[in-house]
């Protein structure tokens, strides 16, 4: 069929408004599309976080917290671990409810191991970290909680195999903890896990069930030892300052004494010289001058009995009261 055979105008359809508007509409759908897509890029580091920034998977850069941009994804992708965050490992127990009832699921392969005398015992614990290293916790090991609870296992199996099963129970968890810390510290670095040990605490330490009470008998007696010699300690601390006090008043009162004594002394020998060498100068004097002053003292002391130059002696005796055996005085 002819075209000619239509009468009319013929119309072109590229120079219609209608396909201008469309093809309007589509570069707006895809600039808004591409915008947006390019928006997808934009991502928000939180203060606790850091930007780890991967170019199709490969590493590329660290960002610190704030806002930043990267190529949108396939190109790049950004993971953002908390640095801050303290994660927790539970070795030997799982804690299936944390409260208010709590409840626990115990594992005896991760918490049983020999000491160093070749006993038994149950240690249940726990190992605290965080990233040190936002690159090597995530490029260097593939699963750093699992790293941590095997290396944590290893650990301790190593440090409560040198200790006697006594210092475990009792008085050498503080050592033990520090210990392991120390060499899973050690442990983690040769691994290069971008992890740092905060804590290791022994949560929970005991010997096998079948030997519990008597080990307990054991522990509580050592721990009555420790507590009566600190006891004991905490009383010769309170006896012998107060000793030494008591012998320091007694020096200082026998010096005082001493000193009093002398000057005494001294006082006497200076009164002494004094009438001696007023003696010297005028002995009659002197001597009836302490004749005086001795008979000044005795004399209010004697019952004293005055009679006249005439009396004869047989009327004194009449006067006189006469003393008995026993010691009492007849009248006069």
């Amino acid at each position: 069929m002819d075209i000619d055979q239509f009468p009319g105008k013929i119309i072109n359809i590229s120079d219609s408004k209608i396909f201008r508007f469309v093809k309007r509409l589509g570069y707006a759908a895809v600039v808004i599309v591409l915008g947006l897509y390019l928006l997808t890029g934009l991502y928000v580091v939180g203060p606790d976080e850091v930007g780890i920034v991967r170019l199709f998977g490969e590493f590329v850069r660290q960002v610190p917290p704030g806002i930043h941009y990267h190529f949108p994804y396939p190109f790049e992708t950004v993971t953002r671990p908390k640095i801050t965050e303290v994660r927790r490992v539970e070795i030997g127990f799982r804690t299936v409810n944390p409260g208010p009832y709590q409840s626990y699921q115990y594992y005896p392969e991760e918490s049983l191991m020999l000491t160093g005398d070749e006993n038994i015992v149950n240690c249940q614990y726990t190992v605290q970290y965080r990233i040190s290293d936002p690159y090597k916790f995530l490029f260097k090991v593939k699963d750093v909680d699992s790293a941590v609870k095997k290396a944590s296992e290893s650990a301790l199996r190593e440090i409560v195999g040198k200790q006697q099963i006594d210092e475990v129970l009792t008085s050498g968890k503080t050592k033990i903890q520090d210990e392991t810390r120390d060499l899973l510290q050690s442990i983690l670095d040769r691994y290069q896990s971008g992890a740092q040990i905060i804590a290791v605490q022994l949560q929970d330490v005991q010997p096998p069930e079948s030997v519990i009470s008597a080990f307990k008998d054991v522990a509580s007696a050592r721990e009555d030892k420790v507590r009566f010699v600190n006891e004991a300690d905490g009383y010769r601390s309170e006896i012998i300052p107060a000793a030494r006090g008591q012998a320091e008043q007694i020096i200082k009162e026998a010096e005082a004494f001493k000193g009093q004594v002398v000057r005494q002394a001294e006082g006497e020998t200076a009164r002494f010289t004094s009438v001696l060498r007023e003696y010297s100068l005028n002995q009659d004097i002197t001597r009836k001058r302490l004749y005086l002053e001795t008979m000044q003292k005795i004399l209010p002391l004697v019952q004293k009995y005055v009679f006249d130059s005439a009396t004869s002696s047989q009327d004194i005796l009449k006067i006189l009261p006469l003393t008995k055996k026993d010691g009492s005085v007849t009248p006069p």
